[in-house]
């Protein structure tokens, strides 16, 4: 019913009668004598209580006058004219960090489908999935404080996250090491979660 409603709808709104923006592009000679072109045409209850609050939509989506989210301050270093820096180039940073991260992700696939599918519980391939599961978690979450909080322009709340990151793996990996030695293990839960 969606689909056949909104072209009504839209024809609607469209032959309604001008707003005060698009009223401020017409030359004011136009509108300084009332024609009958300029009056309102007579319109539903619906058209009339709902285009106010759709121009004001579309209105707040269209200008740049109220940002949702207020800018970060900004700092420029040297002059306008200075060439970007140019950080050092590191292959734990570049295309060996990358690699990596694609190697703990595919090697997460197998190894949380083969105990399930083997049937049998190894504590070696529990340990390794429980590693390769706080790597990965680690790196996407180093990831996106990266992404989402340059180092030049919020350095406190970066490090202040970072360190939360790094106290948290240490938590979440002692809690996964006593859960694999002193209970019964992550694919043993799972395992059980499932058949409850």
């Amino acid at each position: 019913m969606a689909p056949t409603v909104r072209p009504a709808l839209l024809r609607q709104a469209c032959s309604a009668a001008p707003t005060r923006r698009m009223a401020s592009t017409i030359a004011r000679s136009t509108i300084s004598h009332a024609s009958p072109l300029s009056r309102r045409p007579l319109q539903p209850a619906f058209v009339r209580d709902a285009l106010p609050g759709a121009s004001r939509i579309a209105a707040f989506h269209a200008t740049g006058r109220r940002p949702i989210l207020p800018p970060l301050p900004q700092k420029i270093e040297g002059t306008l004219n200075d060439p970007a820096v140019v950080p050092d180039p590191s292959p734990s940073h570049g295309s060996y960090h990358w690699s990596f991260e694609r190697l703990v992700s595919t090697g997460l696939i197998p190894l949380t489908v083969a105990p399930f599918a083997a049937g049998s519980l190894n504590p070696i391939m529990d340990a390794t999935l429980c590693s390769l599961l706080l790597i990965h978690s680690y790196v996407g979450f180093q990831s996106s404080i990266i992404d989402y909080f340059p180092n030049n322009r919020v350095p406190v709340i970066r490090n202040l996250l970072m360190w939360i990151l790094r106290v948290t793996t240490i938590l979440v990996g002692v809690s996964l090491y006593e859960f694999e030695t002193n209970d019964v293990g992550i694919t043993e839960a799972v395992k059980r979660i499932w058949n409850a």
